[in-house]
C-alpha cells in the first residue's frame, strides 16, 4: 500500500424495504412497518460506511471482506465497521471525517441521526464531530421516492498516522 498521507472513500448502496424485517440504520432500531432486506442485518448506513472505508485504502468493497455466505447470515453490520476500523488500525490510518447522506421517503430520521453518529464514533474511535449524518428524500421519483428502498451514500476522508 502506497504511503499517502491523506485517501478518500466513496460509496453507495441501497436495500429495499420489506415487511416482517427490522429497520435498522447505524445501529438504531428504528420503528417503522418495514425493514431492509439483505444478506446480514442490511443496515444501509454501516454499508456504505465500512465500503467507503474499504474504498479508501484500496482493499476492494464489501462482498470482498463479507461474501453473501451462510456464515455472514444475518450478521450485525457493526461488526463489519469493526472490520473496517481493524484495517484503518493495520494500515496506519484513521478517520478524519466521515459525510453520509440516507434517503428514504419514511421514516423521518431527524430524531436519530445523534445516536447514530455516536455509534459511528464509538465503531471507528473518533469524535462525534468528526460524521456528519443527512437524511433527504427522493420528492416522490424511483423506488426510493415511492417508498420501497432505502439509499445511503458515503465519503471518508482518512489520513495516515505518523
Amino acid at each position: 500500500m502506497s504511503k499517502l498521507d491523506y485517501r478518500i472513500g466513496f460509496s453507495q448502496d441501497i436495500h429495499t424495504l420489506v415487511k416482517d424485517r427490522p429497520l435498522i440504520l447505524a445501529g438504531v432500531e428504528i420503528p417503522f412497518e418495514k425493514g431492509l432486506l439483505g444478506h446480514s442485518d442490511a443496515d444501509v448506513i454501516y454499508h456504505v460506511v465500512a465500503e467507503s472505508i474499504f474504498g479508501a485504502l484500496a482493499l476492494g468493497d464489501l462482498g470482498t471482506h463479507f461474501p453473501s455466505v451462510e456464515r455472514y447470515k444475518d450478521i450485525s453490520s457493526a461488526l463489519i465497521v469493526a472490520h473496517a476500523s481493524s484495517l484503518l488500525d493495520k494500515h496506519l490510518y484513521v478517520v478524519n471525517n466521515i459525510d453520509i447522506t440516507v434517503v428514504c421517503e419514511a421514516p423521518k430520521l431527524s430524531p436519530y441521526i445523534e445516536t447514530m453518529r455516536e455509534n459511528l464514533s464509538k465503531l471507528l474511535r473518533v469524535d462525534k464531530e468528526q460524521i456528519s449524518i443527512k437524511a433527504t428524500t427522493k420528492e416522490k421519483h424511483d423506488s426510493v421516492g415511492h417508498g420501497d428502498a432505502i439509499e445511503a451514500y458515503a465519503v471518508v476522508l482518512i489520513r495516515r498516522v505518523k
